[in-house]
């Protein structure tokens, strides 16, 4: 659901038909809010938020660590839920076309309209970044396998595979026309590569530590780059000759955007800072502290340029109007539960806080995670919650949630436990802790069956 303001809220309440000047009053704040007139925020998500696209009409696409992607074109998102893992990256296609990746390797095509989900392909390792082709017609991976890979939305089509990297490919970004690929990686490197052939042209970049996120200009006369030790920088294309330096005493930098109406690059790092770029002055024009806790792992701007869209360990997406950011208040402080101090925790809540709770609740809500709620776990079957997408291992199985079993889970972890669901590899490997973990979710997730 979209956030509504209190002054929103108060006024449909003076109606004397407030329940539908409340929904007006929410259908025209959205409208408002998609145009990157105000503040808002986008909520929905049971999980950080890890990716944003944008659409030439507006409209909003996220993924998230919950797994799922959303769709936002009204007050109500729409939701896929097709993958078996943290989604990592979106890129939009328009008309409610969308593609997504994430810790799952695959890259899978959703057209929300004609009620088309597949997959487009699959990568040997996690999925960092997406962007679309110019023309629309494809759209370049970059993965931790090493590779960047071009998938095409013809099914007939191959994928073009770009491999030279020393380590992992972090973001990717296409020319302007569609005929070059530029690739980042955690082997310092910049890289330019034909995009029909997969032919390696040049570097541009040796930075000497990893480079996680790049922007092309419009017409191609610039670059800019972030990287792991926080060096932000911009450099003119083809040669590579250094134009500005703009690294700030934070590191790293995880998030670019580009809008040219604006004029600005947007930069956010891990202690949760948004900076902006002038582009036509080259100079840092804001450097607008956006959440009081976390990183900045996703950016993009509305179409106009008026808003900037953030996402990072809120289950929230947020957007500021650019030109009053240093006005604007921050991302509400919250601090996940695996934040926590510790020493605030008996130690079974805290096994439960490192190991579990960002994918799982505790309640009997059916808040959108990655894992399914342990509410009333002990004496449950596997697979047993209605409506959550488990993975076919699961849904065949005959085990029971017990103390033993919940002690073997943890004991050989879930990749040898479990071999083939979706639960993330992690071991607890002291005895005491795994004791303790199961005393706090025999007391914490209610009575078993």
């Amino acid at each position: 659901m979209i956030s509504v303001p209190r002054k929103v809220f108060r006024k449909a309440q003076a109606s004397p038909f407030s329940l539908l000047a409340l929904f007006v009053a929410m259908a025209l704040h959205w409208a408002s809010a998609v145009a990157a007139q105000d503040f808002f925020t986008l909520k929905g998500h049971g999980g950080p938020i890890k990716g944003i696209a944008v659409g030439p009409d507006g409209s909003i696409v996220t993924a998230s660590f919950d797994n799922s992607v959303g769709l936002w074109r009204s007050g109500t998102p729409e939701w896929m839920e097709r993958h078996d893992a943290a989604v990592n990256a979106v890129a939009y296609l328009g008309r409610g076309r969308i593609v997504s990746a994430g810790d799952d390797y695959t890259v899978q095509y959703w057209d929300s309209d004609a009620g088309v989900v597949r997959q487009l392909g699959q990568h040997q390792a996690k999925v960092l970044q997406l962007t679309a082709a110019p023309d629309g017609s494809a759209v370049a991976a970059a993965s931790w396998d090493r590779t960047a890979q071009i998938w095409s939305l013809d099914p007939d089509v191959a994928p073009v595979v770009f491999e030279g990297h020393d380590n992992t490919v972090n973001d990717v970004a296409f020319s302007p026309d569609g005929a070059r690929l530029y690739t980042a990686s955690s082997d310092g490197t910049i890289r330019m590569w034909d995009a029909a052939s997969g032919t390696y042209i040049q570097r541009l970049v040796a930075h000497g530590f990893g480079i996680n996120t790049i922007v092309v200009a419009p017409d191609e006369s610039w670059l800019a780059y972030g990287a792991v030790d926080g060096g932000t920088r911009v450099i003119s294309l083809p040669d590579g000759a250094e134009m500005g330096d703009y690294t700030a005493d934070r590191r790293p930098v995880l998030a670019m955007a580009f809008n040219a109406e604006a004029a600005r690059i947007a930069i956010g790092d891990a202690h949760g800072y948004i900076m902006m770029i002038d582009t036509d002055a080259w100079r840092i024009a804001d450097d607008f502290q956006a959440t009081l806790s976390g990183p900045i792992w996703a950016l993009a701007f509305s179409p106009d340029g008026r808003n900037i869209h953030a996402g990072g360990l809120d289950n929230a997406m947020y957007s500021w109007p650019v030109a009053r950011l240093s006005t604007e208040n921050a991302m509400a402080d919250t601090k996940r539960s695996f934040l926590k101090n510790p020493e605030e925790m008996s130690n079974g809540e805290r096994q439960f806080q490192r190991k579990c709770s960002i994918c799982h609740t505790l309640g009997p809500d059916s808040e959108r995670r990655a894992g399914p709620t342990l509410y009333n776990l002990f004496g449950r079957p596997a697979g047993a919650i209605e409506g959550y997408p488990y993975s076919p291992i699961l849904q065949n199985s005959e085990l029971v949630w017990s103390e033993q079993t919940v002690d073997q889970l943890f004991d050989i972890g879930p990749d040898h436990f479990i071999p083939g669901s979706k639960m993330p590899m992690q071991r607890i490997t002291a005895q005491n802790d795994r004791d303790d973990l199961i005393a706090f979710l025999k007391t914490a997730t209610g009575p078993g069956e």
